[in-house]
């Protein structure tokens, strides 16, 4: 019969656990720590935790120590009742919702979790792990944060007075391997001809706008389309927090930098983007357009770098555009809206819509080319759609992948690139 774990059984083996804790900090210089290897100061410690195991008062069975020298473990070298959820690789998200709540997401949909820090100074002191590990800060001078894990993975955090209940926590996950576009078809994300367009694009050096909603998968989408650039091109991203994984081998990573303690020293995305021309880019990425810097990446995209890419929070590819447009005027340039729209519709070439539905899945349900103005507004024409026909009673969402008929004006630019496609495969499918 397997033991019955009460709140008293489970506030002792904290109190166990906060109290080896305190003696091995106690025993071990720490110092030292980062002097020998890893694992040999693994073995070392669980040698040092086995011993005051023993010592304790408290009774427990083989499986309660390992439990607990893991445990203690990971608050020492890890991020403390974290790591379990990091290391499983089914969880996209981790939400912390103050130090007594912690959620996750698994294939698109959020689940609680068993997993509590003991008190919020508990949670305080994993997120000044995380922050502090590359140069930020978050205190209540400075109450919010972006980071992130060695992973690659992006960490937001903020803390009172902002979070009225206590610190919260936000990591959105990166998998120990990589996306690729056939998992992006196996999963039913999009189709082969869809791809096929798309890795055309890239490869023709058409500037490409990723849009979508928070979670809808557009930074997954960008690694994916970003892996089509040859080696031979010489990329320079920029990034809020980094979290692109290139795998091509001339690659310079840019990071933004908030203000010190003094209020000083910050250095924005628009900076990066005007510094990155200097730098002799064959492609610039922007991880997530999202102020005035939208002004020098479209004048950047109109003036020979051809060929960038770029995310967008946006529901729909219209509403992209009018996003676009205003992140511009935040500029202050006062520049006239015609001129806005003129320098968006010749910069932008397609714009990919991904969205997430209430089933979790994560589709491309649009590929649209920006065609050019009539009068004072952007046109613009869908290549592939996906169309919704109903959902099942599990919750899963009905629907198909659709060429519209229209062959895009770019398709001879990717001819003269020596990107030949089928012409067969933008013809519409027979009305049923």
């Amino acid at each position: 019969m397997s033991p019955i774990v009460t709140n008293a059984t489970r506030t002792d083996f904290a109190s166990a656990k906060a109290a080896i804790h305190r003696k091995l900090i106690q025993k071990l210089n720490l110092d030292k720590l980062t002097e020998v290897n890893r694992e040999d100061v693994r073995r070392e410690v669980s040698q040092i935790l086995e011993g005051i195991v023993h010592g304790e008062s408290a009774p427990m069975n083989l499986q309660e120590r390992e439990r607990l020298v893991q445990e203690v473990l990971d608050e020492v070298f890890g991020l403390g009742p974290l790591e379990p959820l990091l290391a499983d690789p089914t969880v996209s998200d981790i939400l912390v919702n103050t130090y007594k709540r912690v959620y996750v997401e698994r294939k698109g949909m959020l689940e609680p979790t068993s997993v509590q820090f003991r008190d919020d100074i508990h949670l305080m002191s994993i997120i000044d792990r995380i922050v502090s590990a590359i140069g930020r800060r978050v205190d209540e001078s400075s109450p919010m944060v972006d980071a992130r894990l060695k992973d690659g993975s992006r960490v937001n955090a903020i803390i009172p007075p902002l979070s009225v209940d206590g610190p919260c926590l936000s990591i959105r996950r990166f998998g120990r391997e990589r996306l690729t576009a056939e998992d992006l078809i196996h999963n039913r994300s999009l189709t082969q001809p869809m791809l096929d367009l798309l890795r055309g694009c890239v490869k023709a050096r058409l500037n490409v706008l990723i849009s979508g909603g928070t979670g809808a998968g557009k930074t997954t989408f960008l690694n994916v389309l970003s892996s089509h650039i040859s080696n031979k091109e010489r990329i320079v991203t920029i990034e809020d927090a980094a979290e692109l994984q290139l795998n091509q081998e001339h690659v310079v990573r840019l990071e933004t930098r908030p203000p010190n303690i003094e209020g000083k020293g910050q250095v924005a995305q628009r900076q990066l983007v005007i510094n990155c021309l200097r730098m002799r880019p064959d492609r610039i990425i922007v991880g997530e357009v999202r102020g005035e810097e939208a002004l020098d990446m479209l004048q950047a995209m109109n003036t020979g770098h051809d060929g960038s890419l770029t995310t967008i929070h946006a529901n729909t590819p219209r509403d992209a555009l009018s996003r676009l447009e205003t992140m511009v005027a935040m500029a202050n340039l006062n520049i006239p809206e015609s001129a806005i729209r003129r320098q968006i519709a010749s910069a932008i070439d397609v714009v990919v819509q991904v969205s997430r539905h209430s089933d979790g899945t994560r589709k491309i349900i649009s590929i649209a080319e920006i065609t050019g103005m009539e009068g004072n507004v952007v046109t613009m024409q869908d290549i592939f759609i996906f169309r919704k026909r109903g959902i099942k009673e599990n919750g899963e969402v009905l629907g198909e992948f659709l060429p519209t008929g229209v062959r895009p004006k770019f398709a001879e630019r990717l001819m003269l690139s020596g990107i030949h496609l089928p012409t067969n495969m933008f013809e519409s499918a027979p009305v049923r």
